[in-house]
């Protein structure tokens, strides 16, 4: 949209009345959706009114709907469930409810409504929108309002926001809550690994999804669980037979635990339901095994929710209000939501309809419909699923040997793409060798075979197992020629960060010199920084931010508890501001600077400003963040010592450094799922490209698409020669010449409240959900 367009619409948001209510069963990340929504419109200059406990106090009025200001919304982006209430209500789905709740609305003159909550909720407000013009006609025959109030409120615009832990909208890669639920159920699964271990105990998990088998799909997936029950996908008849086949067979071959995720709507092919107790009554009787159930029920709704909720929610709470700015009498109600990393707009009662499709498939026995309506990224992570829980032998061996090695600082998510890629070659047959040390280990001929059962537990394993070094190739290349020709290597992958990458392409221009480099060479990219071209999310940046977004809302719990106090946090992330500014956005953060957004002393200086007159209301702490390589001069003693004395009589100053703290611990659930989805990509990518080069019983590859980085771009799995890509970075500061997230800046600036231009805002644009969209390559 054109820059003078949208200071236009900015401007429209003047006399608009905007509420915003939450319905439905809670989900973390709602309340920062409810301060973007409320941030947005007061920043636009709207009316923002929160109407207290969903639809209820939609239809009681009264105290229940209350115009909002700037600080209402202060410090809640961090707290899970809803700080505005939600319950279930009877009487709005009576015309005589919706009567009183049009009532209510336009006394305070609000003709646009936004709702977070389940598909109940939005279709709820769908029909709301529908009889308005019916409703108002009733209240002004009852003499209710007059004819002037009529006209003036003659249209109502809705948009709606998907709060569900479940992920079951059709539509949207993500719901709100739904990775926050994750982190909930892994959290349990590694603390439930450790007792299982160590009494030879199988457990059985139950999670939510009655009708939905994301949850239990993805957490079997993070975990590696050895047996899953999905409602859109029931087990095969007789499978009571072979699920105890096989955790036998785990047993006997040393594991000392099994784990069976069951989702609580779990059906076999007769549509009757598996318990849990079923379950583990089966596997007592017929194993003799110490088997517990834990039912996981509202441990996964608690709790704080993750960055990506937190993210994802603040950026379609901005979205919906430029909804409802550009909303006509012939706009659809529409549903904000997310694709790859941007944020759409979809017809409400599409998304509704498709939802509702998959259930006629599962009610009606048509599965493989079910899982395909429910959208490409389910299925592909059904079908991964099946590929690595159970080995299965290869047809028949392959000619081909693969190494897999990791290169750079350790990052989370690294040892999940390298157990993926290893059982996946396994299943292609090839043979699969693991090198220690990266390539200063392959240069050493620190090179072993690997197996399907030598990789069994890495999943929720942080940093690397096989070890990792910063070392390059060019120093020590004679050497690695040697030993890929003693192995007989002809496919290399490289998990790794900026080195990696760095690395792979040194290989790649050496190629000419040593023939044995004529091989198929992938770079999985694994860096907390997210500074590697190619791709726009590197493995262990989502742990990253998540680890340093934790310590923030540490910090700045400790500044409520003490007046007037500034806290200077610096992150991680060499050049590359990828890691403060999502960090800064996730914890509402005053301000993050970072070396791609240049800063002058006059910026500082309208910083120091702005928190100063923030210390004068009642919120009484800030928060800067600061990327450790964002500018030479203004280091973080500068910046300390410049706010310290700026503020002096006014606020006090702290500093933290939050170093290798970000490499953070456990894998996010997001990082488990992307790694092993990457590892299988990546071998499937090089066995094609491996049939596809050998000749006469050898491999030789020297084209440039023989050498790639494998990464997510947008919605798509992409693989990006090497060769094109060094065309696009900045070898200096080690990072890709043009950066997605730095249009999420805009965001972090506005929702901090610094009055600046929306020119630069990107509007979603309307999109529409049908079975052909739903097939399409979705993002993870």
């Amino acid at each position: 949209m054109a820059a003078a367009e949208l200071e236009r619409l900015r401007m429209a948001g003047a006399g608009m009345a905007i509420a915003v209510l939450t319905s439905g069963g809670d989900a973390q990340g709602m309340n920062a959706a409810v301060r973007a929504v409320t941030r947005m419109g007061i920043y636009v200059g709207a009316k923002v009114f929160l109407i207290y406990e969903g639809y209820e106090g939609l239809v009681e009025g009264g105290d229940n709907i209350k115009q909002a200001t700037w600080l209402s919304v202060s410090n809640i982006i961090q707290l899970g469930g809803t700080v505005i209430g939600s319950a279930r209500c009877k009487a709005f789905t009576t015309r005589e409810g919706r009567l009183r709740a049009a009532r209510n609305l336009v006394e305070h003159g609000i003709t646009n409504l936004c709702v977070i909550g389940g598909d109940g909720s939005l279709t709820g407000a769908d029909i709301f929108r529908a009889e308005w013009g019916g409703l108002l006609d009733e209240l002004l025959r009852d003499g209710q309002i007059s004819e002037e109030v009529a006209k003036a409120n003659g249209r109502l615009n809705i948009v709606g926001l998907v709060g569900s832990i479940d992920n079951d909208f059709c539509g949207t890669d993500m719901t709100i809550g739904t990775d926050s639920a994750l982190h909930r159920i892994m959290e349990v699964i590694d603390a439930i690994t450790t007792t299982a271990q160590s009494h030879q105990r199988t457990f059985v998990l139950e999670v939510m999804g009655r009708h939905c088998g994301y949850l239990a799909l993805v957490s079997g997936l993070a975990s590696g669980a050895d047996w899953l029950f999905i409602p859109e996908s029931p087990p095969e008849d007789g499978w009571e037979d072979m699920m105890c086949e096989r955790l036998g067979e785990t047993r006997s071959r040393g594991s000392r635990l099994n784990i069976i995720i069951i989702a609580e709507g779990a059906i076999d092919r007769n549509g009757k339901p598996i318990t849990s107790n079923y379950v583990k009554d089966l596997v007592v009787q017929r194993l003799g095994f110490d088997t517990r159930v834990t039912v996981l029920g509202h441990v996964q709704r608690g709790g704080t929710p993750s960055a990506f909720d937190r993210v994802l929610s603040s950026k379609m709470g901005m979205e919906a209000v430029m909804a409802l700015l550009e909303a006509t009498p012939d706009t659809p109600a529409c549903v904000v939501s997310l694709s790859g990393n941007q944020s759409v707009r979809l017809p409400l009662m599409e998304c509704v309809q498709v939802t509702k499709d998959v259930q006629k498939a599962m009610d009606e026995k048509r599965f493989d419909e079910a899982i395909q309506l429910r959208g490409r990224s389910f299925e592909n992570n059904w079908n991964i699923y099946k590929m690595l829980a159970h080995q299965k032998p290869a047809q028949e061996k392959s000619p081909f040997s693969l190494a897999i090695l990791n290169v750079g600082a350790p990052a989370a998510g690294m040892n999940a793409a390298v157990r993926s890629a290893v059982r996946i070659s396994i299943c292609q047959g090839h043979t699969v060798y693991a090198v220690n040390d990266g390539f200063e280990g392959l240069a050493k001929g620190q090179i072993r075979e690997v197996g399907w059962h030598d990789v069994a537990g890495w999943l929720g394993r942080g940093g690397s197992m096989l070890g990792t070094k910063r070392t390059l190739p060019k120093t020590c290349m004679e050497k690695i020629v040697e030993n890929v020709r003693k192995f007989n290597i002809q496919a290399l992958l490289v998990i790794g960060g900026f080195e990696a990458y760095e690395g792979v392409l040194q290989l790649v221009e050496a190629r000419g010199q040593y023939e044995e480099l004529c091989i198929i060479m992938c770079v999985i990219p694994a860096t907390i920084s997210n500074n590697v071209p190619g791709t726009d999310f590197s493995l262990g940046s989502d742990t990253a931010v998540n680890a340093a977004m934790e310590s923030c809302d540490r910090i700045k719990q400790s500044a409520s508890g003490t007046k007037r106090r500034v806290f200077i946090v610096e992150t991680m992330g060499g050049y590359c501001g990828y890691l403060s500014t999502v960090t800064g956005i996730a914890v509402g953060a005053d301000a993050a600077y970072v070396y791609e957004d240049p800063f002058t002393i006059h910026d500082l200086k309208a910083n120091v400003e702005h928190l100063t007159d923030k210390m004068k209301t009642d919120i009484q702490r800030g928060l800067v963040l600061r990327n450790e390589k964002c500018h030479e001069h203004y280091t973080t003693e500068f910046l300390y010592n410049l706010y310290s004395s700026e503020g002096k009589g006014i606020f006090d100053c702290r500093i933290n450094v939050l170093g290798h703290l970000q490499q953070g611990g456990a894998p996010t659930p997001f990082d488990r799922n992307y790694g092993t989805k990457l590892g299988v990509k990546a071998v499937l990518w090089m066995s094609e490209k491996l049939q596809e080069v050998y000749r006469k019983g050898r491999v030789f590859a020297n084209s440039a698409d023989s050498a790639c980085v494998i990464g997510l771009r947008k919605k798509v799995v992409a693989f990006s020669p090497v060769t094109e890509l060094k065309k696009v970075t900045d070898f200096e500061h080690r990072l890709p010449q043009e950066q997605w997230w730095l249009n999420l800046r805009l965001m972090l600036k506005m929702l901090a409240n610094y009055q600046i231009s929306l020119t630069e805002y990107i509007s979603g644009k309307m999109e529409h959900v049908t079975r052909r969209t739903l097939s399409i390559e979705k993002g993870f």
